[in-house]
């Protein structure tokens, strides 16, 4: 996923041109974390001609400054090679793909105004199962029927969402109580103290619909296949308060969900229980849902300047041992609303096509006898589109919309389509652009930047001008 190396720059940058600096949007594609993102981008701007001038300029800064301290010792951040400055004005996912906002050099200081901004998001809602993350990513904690889950029950349990509303934030959240993130419990599988539980927060859905249906089988949305176990299970269902009453699929004897228990039950039977080192090798960046071998396999290639893939879980929350490099902005803009936004690189889902028993691709060539696809999800899904303020969880939405239709539901797709006045479709670089070339992304880039540089000139002489109509 990971665009490829890019070549030196031919072009010997003109020490007249401009210095670059200001706020764009990329289109974050799924499988990779946010801050995966900032390190492809940088590997592409760092050796650019574009980006010359930014980083020539850092160079004199810091050899001005090394000059008035030769005898101090140089910091960890002194020591690392220079990159363009970089910083994201609010996390997407791993699974999530669309907008994500991108602040170069000074334009990382207006990023935590993207923090408090609207911002629209589609989804799919998988009903039937609920799982510790709340998307697809994780492992079930519980089943519930869905047989009764209709288009016009779910449009009318929507209504019940709009407006100024109370969320409670996944468990999978950065959260904090007593000053411990929840993700965090969650990793080590620690139950919440004594007393303590998940607080509501105030959020505001602006904008909330019905934008697609799908009937059970006739969609490719797959429950997991991994179930959460033994103190694992407990804990979750304690926090989450589930109770697993088990739904049609369940019910049947050959169903994928019961026989995959029922191995699982024999292996520990016969293997004893999961161990704590395999628990810890569980992905870190979210939850306690995908094995690590698989992750690995989903996840981009390493970056051509070695930045290893971040380690993933259940795809809710990046990992703690970022690279620093990563983060070397706004650290505030960065890290304040982790995870509570979930979002493709698309304006909109694409309608779910009807499953085909002809329809083949490459890679179904490759698979065995053994391992054959799984069959369709019995269970409806639904579409959702919305526009949501600041720190609203789209997980949440799919939960606690199941909850009050007497279901479960986990996430399932997302797309952030629009954060403030940055919109898919739209002055949006698309990521597969990094790997064509600066030919092919510069001149986007450099428009976006200067076109931010105009607008801040405008509104700063706009606030120029009132003050001084408020002194008159």
């Amino acid at each position: 996923m990971s665009p490829a190396s890019p070549a030196t720059p031919s072009v010997t940058p003109s020490t007249a041109s401009p210095i670059l600096e200001g706020v764009f949007a990329i289109s974050k594609p799924a499988g990779i974390t946010s801050a995966q993102v900032i390190r492809d981008v940088q590997t592409h701007f760092n050796p650019s001609a574009l980006f010359a001038p930014w980083m020539q300029r850092e160079k004199e800064r810091q050899q001005q400054n090394q000059r008035g301290s030769q005898k101090k010792r140089k910091s960890w951040k002194q020591r690392q090679p220079l990159q363009v400055k970089i910083g994201h004005g609010g996390t997407l996912d791993p699974m999530a793909t669309g907008i994500l906002i991108l602040g170069v050099g000074s334009g990382t200081k207006s990023l935590p105004s993207f923090l408090e901004c609207t911002k629209s998001y589609e989804t799919v809602a998988l009903f039937g199962a609920a799982t510790d993350s709340y998307d697809t990513e994780g492992k079930i904690v519980a089943r519930k029927p869905y047989s009764h889950v209709t288009r016009e029950l779910v449009e009318s349990g929507l209504e019940k969402f709009k407006g100024k509303i109370m969320q409670r934030p996944p468990i999978f959240s950065a959260k904090r109580i007593q000053g411990k993130r929840l993700y965090e419990y969650a990793r080590e599988g620690l139950p919440l103290p004594d007393g303590y539980k998940i607080e509501e927060c105030a959020v505001e859905v602006k904008e909330l619909g019905l934008t697609g249906w799908y009937e059970g089988g006739s969609h490719s949305y797959q429950w997991p296949m991994e179930e959460a176990q033994g103190q694992e299970k407990n804990i979750i269902d304690g926090v989450l308060d589930l109770k697993d009453e088990g739904n049609e699929t369940t019910a049947q004897q050959d169903a994928p969900g019961s026989m995959k228990r029922k191995h699982e039950e024999v292996e520990a039977t016969v293997g004893g229980a999961i161990t704590d080192q395999e628990q810890s090798n569980v992905e870190t960046d979210a939850s306690l849902s995908s094995s690590p071998s698989k992750r690995r396999k989903a996840s981009p290639q390493p970056t051509a300047d070695g930045a290893a893939d971040e380690v993933l879980a259940s795809g809710a929350l990046p990992a703690d041992n970022t690279t620093a490099t990563t983060f070397n902005t706004v650290e505030a803009a960065v890290s304040s609303n982790p995870a509570s936004q979930d979002a493709n690189t698309l304006v909109s889902l694409p309608e779910e096509p009807a499953l085909n028993a002809n329809t083949t691709d490459s890679a179904s060539t490759n698979v065995t006898q053994s391992s054959p696809s799984p069959p369709p999800c019995p269970a409806p899904a639904a579409r959702i589109s919305m526009t949501t303020t600041s720190g609203f969880y789209v997980r949440s939405l799919c939960h606690d919309l199941a909850a009050a239709l007497g279901s479960v539901a986990c996430m399932a797709s997302l797309i952030r389509t629009r954060q403030a006045d940055f919109e898919l479709g739209s002055q949006v670089l698309s990521y597969e652009d990094l790997a064509k070339g600066e030919d092919v992304w510069a001149p986007k880039v450099k428009g976006m930047l200067e076109a931010w540089g105009r607008k801040e000139r405008e509104l700063a002489e706009g606030n120029q001008k009132e003050e001084g109509d408020t002194e008159g």
